[in-house]
C-alpha cells in the first residue's frame, strides 16, 4: 500500500487524542473562580492559569518553534511561561508566577485556542516518525502531568484560606476509584531482576534504559499504609520521637511544627482533613495522603517495617500486579531510593533535554499514581520524584521489609513468581479464590481446547458460526492497513476467521499470559499469513503494557470466547476503557459474550459428563503442585459448577472434601470441609448489561448480533 493510504488514519488519530488530552485541564477549570486560577500558594505552587498557558507554551516551544520561519503567537510569552528551560533564555521566577496579572485569564484562553489551531494544522501535515512524534507523546504526558499539578496546586491554594472553601462538588477521580484493601503481604524472591522502560510505547527519558539490579528476598504489603495507622503512628508520639527520625527529616518537622499530615486539623477532638470537595473528618480506613519522605521514613521505622527501593516496587508491580490494592489510582508511594540516573542514561535530544535529568540530585523516587493522575499516564516503570520534605503532592505509602532470615531464596521465572504470589494472596482471603487465567498452562490450554469440541460445551461452535457469518460486514469498517489486537488469545483459531475476511490487515498482536501456547499459535499464524506482520506478546491483558507501533492504520481490538465474563463487573469496565486507552482514537473493539438462557444448559456446559471440565478445574492444583512445589492432595477436591442468578454468572468451584492444610513453601492454607476455591465466573448478559457495561468504559456499541440458540452475540464497539 502506498504511504498515502495510511496517513489520514494517523492523522487523525493524532488529532483526536491531542484534543482529548487538551480538553481536560479547561473541564477542571471550568468550575473555578478566575482568582481561584490567579493566586499563587506558595514558591512550589503555580497559578492554575499559569498552567493552562505554559502546557500549551510547550507544544509552541518544542513543536512548532522548529519549524523554519515559525512567527511565534507572542514572543514576549516565552519569557512569562518558560518554566525551567534555561536554554531559551531568561523567564519569570518560579516564586514570582503569581505576580504576573498579565496576560488575563482570557487572553490566556484565546493563547491556548491559537496554539491549538496551529497544533491542528501542523498534526495535518503528519509528524513521521522519530523525535517529531516522540515530542508530539512528551507534549501530550506533559500536559497530564501539568493536569495533576492543577489539581494539587489548587488544594494548597484552598487550605491557605479560614474558610475551608471545596474547589469541587465531587473529587475529580481521573485516575479512577478507591479500591477495597486486601489484607497480607506478598513474598518476592528478588535476585536479579531488570527495571526501567525498554521496547514500545512512550516513557520519560529517565525511565531507561532497562538494566539489570541485585535484589535479595523481601516482602511488600498489598495495601496501602491507612489514616487510622498514621492516627495510630501519631498517638504513639511519632512526631515528638526524634529516634524514629531521619536528621534531617526530624529538623524539618520541628521547624516546620509538623503533628500531622499536611491539611489535617484537631477541631473539636476529631481530626479533619481538607480536600477538593472541602474540609470533612479523616476517614480512618481511607490511604494516607500528603505526608513527606521523611514522614513516610519515621512511620516505616515506627512500624518497624522500611520502605521499599524503587527496584523492589517495580519488580513486585510487574510480577504480580493483581495481589496489589491501589498500585495506582490513589497515591503516589514513597521509596528509599535517590532519583539518580540509571546506568546508560541519556537524555532526550535538544531543549527536551532539561526535562528530567537536571533534576537527579537530592530528590527522591515515587511510584505508582494517584487518583489525580490521568489514565494512560502511569506505568510500571514510571518515576515520580520530589523532594524528601514536600507534601503537597497526592502521595503515601506502602510498606516493605526484608524476607525472614534463614528461608533460602528461590531463583525461578517471573511467570512462576507471578503464580505463587497470586495463589498464596488469593487462597489467604476469607473467601479463597485465584485467577482463571492461571488455568493456562500447556495441558490446561489442551484441556480447554478438548472442552470446546465437547457436545455440551456450544459457546465455541456458535461464535465461531456467528463470526463467519458477520466477519465480511466487520471487517469492512476495517480499513486500510489495520492492525488486529487479540487479547488472551490462547490457540488463535477464530482469528484466522477475520483475517481471511480482512486481506489488507498489516499487523496481528496476539496477546496471552502462557508463553508456549502464545509462541506456537503466533508461529502458525505467521506460517499461514506470511505477507502479515505477527507480534506477539506475553502478558496480562488486565494489566496492558503498551502496545508496539505497528501499521499505521486502525486498531481493532478482538476478544472472542465470552472470556469479558470471567471478569468482575468493575474489572470488566477497567479493561474494556483501558483497552480503549491502548488502542487509540477512531478504534474498534469485536467483543464475544455468552447470553442468559436456561441454567440447564449453562450447568451443563461447565460440568460436562466426560469429567473434562473437572479435569480442567483441576489441572490448576496439579500446576500449584509442580510449578510451586504445594502439596495440595488432588483426591481431596471436587470439581463444583453452579448457576448464581443473583450475579448472573456461572461459577466454577474446587470443593474441599475434607477439612485439610496445603503448605505452598512457608505458608500453611486451613481448608475446612465443603470450602471452596472460587477458579472462575462466566457473566452471561443481555443486550442491555452489554451496552452499559461498554459505555461506562467510552465506548459505543455499533452492532450487536446473536446466533440461533443457544445464543451468544458479538457486539462490535466504537471509541
Amino acid at each position: 500500500m502506498n504511504a498515502s493510504a495510511k496517513i489520514p488514519s494517523v492523522v487523525s488519530d493524532d488529532t483526536v487524542r491531542y484534543h482529548e488530552v487538551r480538553a481536560a485541564m479547561p473541564a477542571l477549570a471550568a468550575e473555578l473562580s478566575a482568582e481561584d486560577l490567579a493566586a499563587q500558594a506558595m514558591t512550589d505552587a503555580s497559578p492554575g492559569k499559569w498552567h493552562l498557558a505554559h502546557s500549551s507554551w510547550f507544544f509552541e516551544a518544542m513543536i512548532l518553534a522548529s519549524e523554519p520561519g515559525y512567527q511565534p503567537v507572542d514572543p514576549r510569552l516565552q519569557q512569562v511561561f518558560n518554566s525551567y528551560y534555561d536554554s531559551l533564555g531568561r523567564r519569570v521566577e518560579r516564586s514570582e508566577r503569581g505576580l504576573m496579572t498579565r496576560p488575563s485569564l482570557e487572553d490566556i484562553g484565546a493563547y491556548r485556542a491559537e496554539i491549538d489551531r496551529r497544533m491542528g494544522a501542523r498534526l495535518a501535515k503528519g509528524l513521521g516518525d522519530g523525535l517529531g512524534r516522540y515530542l508530539f507523546t512528551l507534549g501530550l504526558h506533559h500536559e497530564q502531568q501539568h493536569q495533576e499539578l492543577f489539581l494539587m496546586d489548587l488544594l494548597n491554594l484552598m487550605s491557605r484560606s479560614p474558610l475551608d472553601p471545596s474547589a469541587y462538588k465531587l473529587e475529580p477521580r481521573p485516575g479512577g476509584a478507591l479500591q477495597t484493601p486486601r489484607g497480607g503481604r506478598s513474598r518476592f524472591e528478588g535476585g536479579l531482576v531488570e527495571i526501567g522502560h525498554k521496547g514500545a510505547g512512550f516513557a520519560f527519558d529517565n525511565e531507561g534504559p532497562r538494566h539489570r539490579v541485585w535484589l535479595e528476598p523481601f516482602l511488600l504489603d498489598h495495601d496501602l499504609v491507612t489514616n487510622g495507622q498514621w492516627l495510630a503512628f501519631m498517638a504513639d508520639g511519632g512526631y515528638r520521637r526524634p529516634e524514629l527520625w531521619l536528621a534531617d527529616g526530624w529538623a524539618t518537622a520541628r521547624a516546620e511544627g509538623w503533628d500531622a499530615p499536611l491539611y489535617w486539623r484537631f477541631d473539636d477532638g476529631v481530626w479533619t482533613v481538607l480536600g477538593l470537595v472541602g474540609r470533612a473528618p479523616v476517614e480512618a480506613d481511607a490511604p494516607v495522603r500528603h505526608v513527606s519522605g521523611y514522614e513516610a521514613d519515621a512511620y516505616a521505622c515506627w512500624a518497624g517495617r522500611r520502605l521499599p527501593t524503587e527496584a523492589e516496587w517495580e519488580s513486585a508491580a510487574a510480577t504480580a500486579p493483581d495481589v496489589f490494592s491501589n498500585l495506582t489510582g490513589e497515591v503516589w508511594q514513597h521509596t528509599s531510593s535517590a532519583y539518580s540516573p540509571y546506568p546508560g542514561f541519556r537524555p532526550t535530544e535538544g531543549t527536551a533535554s532539561e526535562y528530567n535529568g537536571k533534576f537527579m540530585a537530592n530528590q527522591r523516587v515515587l511510584r505508582g499514581g494517584s487518583f489525580a493522575t490521568p489514565p494512560g499516564h502511569a506505568r510500571v516503570t514510571y518515576r515520580n520524584f520530589f523532594y524528601p520534605q514536600q507534601r503537597w503532592a497526592f502521595m503515601g505509602l506502602r510498606l516493605a521489609s526484608d524476607a525472614p532470615a534463614g528461608s533460602p531464596a528461590r531463583i525461578e521465572k517471573i511467570e512462576t513468581a507471578k503464580f505463587r504470589a497470586e495463589l498464596v494472596a488469593g487462597l489467604s482471603r476469607s473467601r479463597k479464590t485465584l485467577s482463571p487465567k492461571w488455568f493456562y498452562d500447556a495441558e490446561g490450554s489442551r484441556l480447554f481446547e478438548d472442552i470446546t469440541r465437547l457436545p455440551e460445551y456450544y459457546p465455541t461452535r456458535q461464535e465461531a458460526a456467528l463470526l463467519r457469518d458477520m466477519a465480511p460486514g466487520l471487517t469492512r469498517s476495517f480499513g486500510e492497513n489495520a492492525v488486529l489486537v487479540e487479547f488472551g488469545s490462547g490457540a488463535s483459531e477464530k482469528t484466522r476467521i477475520l483475517i481471511d475476511a480482512a486481506p489488507s490487515l498489516k499487523a496481528y498482536v496476539p496477546i496471552d499470559i502462557s508463553p508456549d501456547a502464545l509462541t506456537a499459535a503466533a508461529a502458525s499464524i505467521a506460517r499461514a499469513y506470511p505477507a502479515m506482520e505477527v507480534a506477539p506478546m506475553v502478558g496480562d491483558f488486565l494489566n496492558l503494557a503498551p502496545l508496539p507501533e505497528l501499521g499505521r492504520g486502525r486498531r481493532v481490538g478482538f476478544f472472542p470466547g465470552s472470556t469479558i465474563g470471567n471478569l468482575e463487573p468493575d474489572q470488566a469496565i477497567a479493561f474494556l476503557a483501558n483497552a480503549r486507552e491502548r488502542l487509540g482514537p477512531s478504534s474498534l473493539f469485536i467483543l464475544g459474550v455468552d447470553l442468559v438462557k436456561d441454567p440447564a444448559l449453562l450447568v451443563a456446559a461447565y460440568d460436562d459428563a466426560q469429567g473434562v471440565t473437572a479435569a480442567f478445574n483441576l489441572n490448576v492444583l496439579v500446576r500449584a503442585n509442580r510449578e510451586l512445589a504445594a502439596d495440595f492432595d488432588l483426591e481431596g477436591f471436587s470439581h463444583l459448577a453452579v448457576w448464581n442468578a443473583g450475579k448472573s454468572r456461572m461459577e466454577m468451584h474446587l470443593r474441599a472434601a475434607r477439612a485439610m492444610t496445603v503448605r505452598i513453601d512457608d505458608t500453611a492454607i486451613a481448608f475446612e470441609a465443603g470450602e471452596t476455591i472460587h477458579t472462575e465466573s462466566s457473566r452471561k448478559f443481555t443486550r442491555a448489561t452489554l451496552t452499559d457495561m461498554a459505555e461506562a468504559a467510552g465506548w459505543h456499541v455499533a452492532a450487536f448480533e446473536t446466533s440461533p440458540e443457544p445464543s451468544v452475540a458479538l457486539a462490535l464497539l466504537s471509541g
